[in-house]
C-alpha cells in the first residue's frame, strides 16, 4: 500500500476503505509517512470531503492511536459534553455541577484555550490550587462520589489528533468539516463516556460563522457518533455575542460562582440549564421538559453551588472562594467605559471582544504562552438592553494602563447602539437528535 495512491484516490473522489485509513493513520503517528505526503492529503481531503462512513473510520483511527478511557466502574451512565468554542463560553462550570446535583455522572476532559476562544482548563485554574491532573482511578472514584469532575486532556490520548491538528494549522487545512469532526469526536470517543453532548456554536465569535455551516458539522459528528455506538446529540446555539457578562478566566469563574449563588442570571444562565437538560434526557432521567425542571431546582435551591464546591476541594482547590470571590486572581489595572449617547445594544461582535481579552493577556499568544488570570472583560448590559448616555457599558482589567485603553478602544467599536431595539436571536438554533 501506498500514500501516493491514497492521496490520489480521494483528489477522484474514491473512498478510501478501512484498512487504507488504517494504514495512513497509523503510519503518520508512528513517522513513517512524511509531513509532505499527509499534507497533501490533507489537501485533497479540504477540496474534495470524505464520506460519512471515511469520517467514521477516520475518527476510530485515531480514537485507536492513543489511550483510551474505560468508565465501565462508574456506577452509572457517564455524559460528556464538548463546546466548538466562543467568546464568555463558561457553561461546562455550570452544566456539570447542575447534572451531578441531579444524579448525573459528568465525566469531562477539557483544553487549554487557543487563541481568544478561551478554555475551560485555564478557568478552572485560575481557582487557588485547583488541580486539573489526576490518575484514572482518582478520576472514576470522583465521579463516583461527587458525580463530575473535569481534567485536562492526557497525553496519551489520540496522539494522531495532535500531530495532525498542528500539521493543519501550518498547511490552512483547519477548515475541512470532516477534519474537525474527526479530530473532535476522536477525542471524545476515547474519553469513554456513554453519553455525548456537542455545543456546536456559530456566528462572529465561532469557528462557522452561519447556522448552516453548523448544522452540517453538528449533522456529520453526531453520525459519527452514533456509528460508533455512542448516545450523541448536538444543540446549535449562538456565539455572535459574548455568552454571558464576563470574558477572562478568573472573571468568568467569579461570573459562574455568581449564578450558582443565585445572585445574576442572563442568556448564560438560560443555556446552561437548556444544556443541562439535554445531557440529563441522554442520561436517561426522564423528558426534556422534566429535566429542565430538575435543573432548575438544583440551580435555585443551591445544591449545584454545594457540587461545584465539592469539585473544587476534591481537586485540591480552595472551595471558600465560592463564598470569598476576593480569592480570585485580579488584574491590577481596571478601567469602566460608560455610553457616549442614548441607545439600545444591537450589537456586541464577539470576535473583536475576544481579540481585544487576548490583547489584554486574557488568552495565549506564539509570542508569549503565558496569560493573566485575572484580565478580561466585564459587560454591565447585553444585546436589546436600552443604555442611557454615561450608564456605564464595561469594564476591562489588564496589567498596564495602556494595555487596557487599546482594549477599551476596541470593544467600544464591536457595540452598537442605535435609536431603535434589535431584533434578538434565539440562543438555540436546532437541536439534532
Amino acid at each position: 500500500m501506498q500514500m501516493y495512491d491514497l492521496i490520489q484516490k480521494t483528489r477522484r473522489l474514491e473512498p478510501l476503505n478501512t484498512e487504507e485509513i488504517r494504514f495512513l493513520i497509523g503510519g503518520y503517528t508512528e513517522g513513517s509517512i512524511p509531513d509532505y505526503m499527509m499534507s497533501a492529503w490533507l489537501m485533497a481531503v479540504c477540496c474534495q470531503g470524505l464520506t460519512v462512513e471515511e469520517t467514521t473510520e477516520l475518527t476510530l483511527a485515531m480514537r485507536d492511536s492513543g489511550e483510551c478511557l474505560d468508565l465501565s466502574a462508574v456506577d452509572g451512565i457517564t455524559i460528556d459534553k464538548h463546546s466548538t468554542g466562543g467568546i464568555g463560553d463558561k457553561t461546562t462550570l455550570l452544566v456539570a455541577p447542575i447534572v451531578a446535583a441531579c444524579g448525573g455522572y459528568v465525566a469531562k476532559m477539557s483544553g487549554k484555550g487557543l487563541g481568544f476562544t478561551g478554555g475551560t482548563i485555564d478557568k478552572l485554574e485560575s481557582i487557588p490550587d485547583f488541580s486539573v491532573t489526576m490518575s484514572k482511578d482518582a478520576f472514576i472514584k470522583q465521579i463516583n462520589e461527587i458525580g463530575c469532575c473535569i481534567i485536562s486532556q492526557s497525553g496519551n490520548l489520540t496522539p494522531a489528533d495532535k500531530k495532525i491538528y498542528a500539521l493543519r494549522n501550518l498547511t490552512t487545512t483547519v477548515d475541512s468539516i470532516p477534519l474537525i469532526c474527526s479530530s473532535i469526536m476522536s477525542k471524545k470517543l476515547a474519553m469513554g463516556a456513554d453519553c455525548i453532548l456537542l455545543d456546536v456554536k456559530y456566528g462572529y465569535g465561532a469557528f462557522m460563522k452561519t447556522p448552516e455551516e453548523a448544522s452540517v458539522l453538528a449533522n456529520l459528528m453526531v453520525d459519527v457518533g452514533k456509528e460508533a455506538g455512542k448516545n450523541c446529540r448536538a444543540v446549535i446555539t449562538n456565539m455572535n455575542a459574548p455568552l454571558g457578562s464576563a470574558v477572562g478566566n478568573a472573571l468568568e469563574v467569579k461570573e459562574v460562582i455568581q449564578m450558582l449563588r443565585g445572585e445574576s442570571r442572563n442568556q448564560l444562565t438560560e443555556l446552561s440549564l437548556a444544556l443541562s437538560a439535554q445531557m440529563l434526557t441522554l442520561s436517561g432521567k426522564g423528558d426534556v421538559i422534566t429535566c429542565r425542571q430538575m435543573a432548575e431546582n438544583a440551580l435555585t435551591s443551591g445544591k449545584a453551588l454545594e457540587k461545584f464546591a465539592q469539585m473544587v476541594e476534591a481537586q485540591g482547590g480552595n472551595a471558600h472562594v465560592v463564598d470569598n470571590l476576593s480569592l480570585l486572581p485580579e488584574s491590577r489595572v481596571n478601567r469602566t467605559i460608560s455610553a457616549r449617547n442614548d441607545g439600545f445594544i444591537t450589537e456586541i461582535h464577539s470576535e473583536e471582544v475576544g481579540l481585544a481579552c487576548l490583547g489584554l493577556g486574557a488568552g495565549r499568544t506564539a509570542d508569549n504562552p503565558n496569560i493573566d488570570r485575572g484580565a478580561g472583560v466585564v459587560f454591565h448590559h447585553f444585546v436589546g438592553d436600552y443604555v442611557p448616555k454615561g450608564e456605564p457599558l464595561f469594564t476591562v482589567y489588564g496589567q498596564t494602563e495602556n494595555i487596557c485603553e487599546i482594549a477599551c478602544n476596541r470593544i467600544m467599536k464591536a457595540i452598537r447602539l442605535k435609536d431603535a431595539p434589535a431584533v434578538l436571536t434565539p440562543m438555540i438554533y436546532q437541536i439534532i437528535e
